[in-house]
């Protein structure tokens, strides 16, 4: 008993606390929200220029909107979308100093590197498609432009449906790149092994392939640059999950040798 922290509290006095976690967070987002609406009209610059790299120094660099408050909402989604990101550190503090006082001291130090982890390899995920698959993509969409003598084909999409689409690409291959904390989550719990796992490798391809079908836009590129990324990651999280079980047997072999011990 003495491993677990001091956290008999009442069930009021819980409630209160978790009040005063949720009030923080709500706090912490709404001024990160304030401060992305103001600079809304920047953050959604800095997330057009992959349509904008994608269109080229000689396309035609326009987004439109056809109903006279879609800008406005547009505005409010992307300040929004940051506040989230901005406040995703005091958020996540927030969790955190409420559920800690109810772990056992090793299992803090087991889940704090996933927590650490986390938005690490969602950034990385964001990141990747930011850079690399949403140029790509839009390269390849405004390419089925034509124009002939009596008759043309041009891109002219709304604010409203882009912005969409970016979300969509972030958050996808965000929430994807968690693949390895969520499998060695699993694997810690108990629930799935190494071995299992590597039995699995043939089907979590396939499911990795299905998942960039479904979650990305219907062209083969995002949907490549989306699944082999996923492939690579379950590898990643099978090395992970080695070492870890490296690491508990030494101990467990350590622990044994010390009762051994006279």
């Amino acid at each position: 008993m003495s491993e677990i922290d001091d956290s008999k509290a009442p069930l009021l006095d819980h409630l209160i606390e978790l009040r005063q976690r949720l009030f923080r967070s709500v706090i912490a987002l709404a001024i990160a929200f304030g401060v992305a609406f103001y600079f809304a009209g920047d953050i959604f610059r800095f997330l057009a220029q992959p349509y904008v790299e994608a269109v080229g120094p000689d396309g035609a660099k326009q987004l439109i909107y056809t109903k006279l408050y879609e800008a406005f909402f547009t505005e409010v989604k992307v300040a929004l979308f940051a506040a989230f990101f901005f406040a995703f550190p005091v958020i996540a503090n927030q969790v955190w100093a409420f559920v800690a006082p109810g772990l056992y001291r090793h299992e803090k130090r087991a889940f704090l590197p996933f927590i650490l982890a986390t938005p690490v390899l969602f950034t990385m995920g964001a990141a990747l498609a930011y850079y690399v698959v949403m140029p790509t993509a839009f390269r390849f969409f405004l390419g089925y432009q034509q124009s002939t003598g009596t008759f043309s084909v041009s891109a002219l999409p709304a604010i409203a449906d882009y912005l969409s689409l970016v979300m969509n690409f972030i958050f996808a291959f965000g929430i994807s790149f968690l693949l390895p904390v969520l499998l060695m989550l699993l694997e810690r719990a108990g629930i799935v092994n190494r071995k299992q796992l590597q039995a699995g490798r043939r089907y979590a391809i396939v499911a990795a392939f299905v998942v960039a079908a479904v979650i990305t836009p219907p062209d083969v590129i995002s949907q490549l640059m989306l699944a082999v990324p996923l492939v690579i990651l379950y590898e990643l999280a099978l090395i992970g999950i080695w070492f870890s079980e490296r690491g508990r047997i030494k101990k467990q072999a350590l622990v044994a040798t010390e009762q051994e011990a006279p």
